[in-house]
């Protein structure tokens, strides 16, 4: 009679298993600093298209327009840019806002991120 030979076993080892757990955990931790940095990334982009298209802000004087942005950022609690950063300029009749601005993100001990954002109204 024949006895049949086990199968090779397959699967993962425990340190397979802990190697995996930390690459998912330090991804996961990257991805929790980042995405409220790329949110409000997004909000300043749409608040400046807004004020961008706004018909009343289309003839507005300069400091108009930084107030709107002003009132709109104290909602929307955003913190990174203020008015004085905000670069006002007219293409033809289209009222163009854009900024630039830097984001620096602390991970662990001295290793940090550096975002640089460049929101624009232009399409």
């Amino acid at each position: 009679m024949q006895t049949a030979m086990p199968a090779t076993q397959r699967g993962l080892s425990f340190s397979g298993f802990l190697v995996g757990a930390v690459i998912l955990v330090l991804v996961s931790i990257l991805g929790m600093k980042l995405i409220p940095v790329y949110m409000e990334d997004k909000t300043v982009k749409s608040m400046l298209v807004e004020i961008a298209n706004d018909p009343d802000m289309q003839k507005a004087n300069p400091r108009d327009i930084k107030m709107s942005f002003v009132k709109r950022a104290s909602i929307d609690n955003v913190k990174v840019l203020s008015a004085d950063d905000i670069e006002i300029s007219k293409e033809g009749d289209t009222l163009v806002l854009s900024a630039e601005y830097a984001v620096k993100i602390a991970l662990v001990g001295n290793v940090s991120l550096y975002l640089e954002f460049n929101p624009s109204s232009a399409p």
